[in-house]
């Protein structure tokens, strides 16, 4: 391997440059609000506070599958936020998600507003306040729990790691290139061997481990983020691509990719979705 930097880490480290890289301009050492601004709120008891990035795609799937399973209390309101822009550092969502970070819901059904924050915890409130997509036996619940929680832990690794060095760092690096790259990989084969005997992630039915593990790897396997397909060799992962095109042929989540989505075609984007006939 070059070496690549004489790069010496002080004692005490002190942020006094940018950190160049894609998202430069939003990242900060400290939490809090930099503005006062409230967040809108619609006409469904479901506020959500987004953005169609892997995170803010899993929920917007899970309501979609919601109401195409009947569901009419799962009807939302869903409300772009620009991260790019900061808007996450607003006084109103700070309220609703200390941590800054997309996607963040509140119920508004309730005698009290209540803040649901974490796209995990958004996936589970959703299935247990309408009994679908997590199984209540306790076997086959703490499978599929099992398998979102792998995703809470692993996905970081493929977006602040590969994702970051290989698509959004200001130079490439040779190193954590190919440490986070080794990590990716292995990840896919956990994953395909996993699927190599069962239809879904956590068995034969589908769930929040499917809709939260699917945004991440699903996509990347059919090459539709960071660009990376060809050098993770992702073709190697037969049992995740069989996977990632049944679910990516479901209506609900044609439908939930398209909200709060602002690249890709036109037709693919709807920044806010307050209607069920705002995808059609």
């Amino acid at each position: 391997m070059t070496d690549q930097s004489n790069y010496v880490p002080p004692k005490v480290w002190v942020a006094n440059a940018p950190s160049g890289g894609t998202f430069a301009s939003i990242n900060r050492p400290v939490a809090g609000p930099t503005h006062e601004k409230e967040l809108p709120v619609g006409k469904h008891p479901l506020q959500l506070y987004s953005l169609g990035t892997p995170n803010g795609v899993k929920v917007t799937i899970m309501l979609e599958e919601l109401l195409a399973a009947g569901h009419a209390g799962a009807e939302y309101d869903a409300w772009l936020i620009r991260i790019n822009e900061g808007e996450q550092f607003s006084s109103g969502f700070v309220d609703i998600n200390p941590n800054s970070k997309i996607p963040a819901m509140v119920d508004r059904s309730g005698a009290q507003p209540l803040r649901v924050f974490e796209s995990g915890s958004i996936l589970v409130y959703l299935a247990e306040k309408f009994g679908a997509f997590l199984p209540k036996e306790l076997a086959a619940r703490t499978e599929t729990l099992n398998w979102l929680f792998w995703q809470m832990g692993s996905a970081p690794f493929l977006g602040g790691g590969f994702g970051h060095f290989y698509a959004y760092a200001p130079e490439k690096l040779e190193y954590p290139i190919n440490r986070y790259a080794m990590e990716v990989k292995r990840q896919l084969d956990v994953l395909d061997r996993q699927l190599a005997n069962h239809r879904y992630v956590a068995g034969d039915d589908y769930t929040v481990a499917d809709m939260a593990i699917w945004p991440w790897y699903g996509v990347l396997v059919l090459g539709k983020i960071y660009g990376a397909g060809e050098f993770l060799s992702v073709h190697e992962y037969k049992n995740v691509k069989r996977w990632a095109d049944d679910i990516a042929a479901r209506p609900a989540v044609i439908r939930g990719r398209k909200v709060n989505r602002t690249f890709g075609e036109p037709e693919e984007q709807v920044l806010e979705r307050h209607d069920a006939k705002d995808l059609d």
